[in-house]
């Protein structure tokens, strides 16, 4: 696969074959040595994660998010263990040997070396990165963006065709030390540190972004735009015709929870939507 680069504003439809994506979320169980992770065989926590991205695909999303959001609550990146890595490298790559479809990687908290290293051993095609410049503070402490180390880590282990998702006024955190920075500035920075999409999101899980943040960053980048969290049957028809993509979780769930199982007949109700939508074309 040749090289992606940060001006290919046609990332999307280059791992996706499409222009408008729909990306479910895996949300994995907790991980081993976890505080919410309960003694068993790890075989149950894979099945748990397959079964959900097999509802998903069935339903008709175009990719997957792998992650770990059992893990709760999250560590700092240089505190994640390897066993976080390494079980959801399987989980991945039993996923990528059941399913075709393009599938990204998120190891929170902002941890995208791990990240990188799964999708590369994993084969997967694009890493979803929380805080990928400037910093924050965030429920674990204090993020700083990883763009400088992961771009360097990225060329040492030739992944340069592994895009970089990134989130710009991230969810869970607070603002404070770029306060004196306009949301359209964060955005330009995500983009100026080679990040391939730029990703939209509301204040926490579950929560949608509002309009007037998508079209601030929509104004101010040319990468494509995706919207991270919130988006629901009834907002998806004002949400996707100003974007290149949303990733959606919590609404294709059991009663709209998130740690729920998916449930493949909200999937295909809620792809049926989007179906609809895609035919009236692109907002104006």
């Amino acid at each position: 696969m040749s090289p992606i680069s940060h001006k290919d504003r046609s990332i999307i439809k280059t791992i996706f074959g499409r222009r408008q994506v729909i990306i479910g979320v895996v949300h994995c169980p907790p991980m081993p040595g976890t505080p919410r992770w309960r003694s068993g065989e790890f075989k149950d926590t894979i099945n748990r994660a397959v079964s959900d991205a097999v509802a998903y695909v069935s339903g008709g999303v175009d990719g997957l998010i792998v992650e770990n959001h059992g893990d709760i609550p999250f560590l700092k990146p240089d505190q994640i263990g390897p066993e976080i890595s390494a079980g959801l490298a399987i989980i991945t790559d039993r996923i990528r040997q059941k399913l075709d479809v393009p599938v990204g990687i998120n190891v929170l908290a902002n941890a995208a070396i791990p990240a990188l290293a799964i999708a590369k051993t994993a084969g997967a095609s694009f890493v979803r990165v929380n805080q990928w410049a400037n910093a924050y503070v965030a429920n674990e402490g204090i993020i700083e963006g990883e763009a400088a180390t992961v771009l360097r880590y990225r060329a040492a282990i030739d992944a340069a065709d592994i895009a970089v998702f990134a989130d710009a006024h991230v969810k869970h955190g607070a603002h404070a030390i770029v306060a004196d920075r306009s949301v359209s500035e964060l955005v330009r920075d995500v983009e100026f540190f080679d990040a391939d999409a730029v990703i939209c999101t509301g204040q926490r899980t579950g929560d949608a972004a509002s309009l007037d943040e998508i079209r601030e960053m929509r104004a101010a980048t040319s990468l494509p735009l995706l919207v991270g969290s919130g988006v629901t049957p009834d907002n998806i028809g004002t949400m996707l015709p100003l974007l290149d993509g949303v990733i959606v979780a919590s609404t294709l769930k059991h009663d709209g929870v998130w740690w729920n199982d998916v449930e493949e007949r909200r999937v295909a109700a809620f792809m049926d939507r989007v179906h609809a939508i895609r035919e009236m074309g692109p907002a104006a």
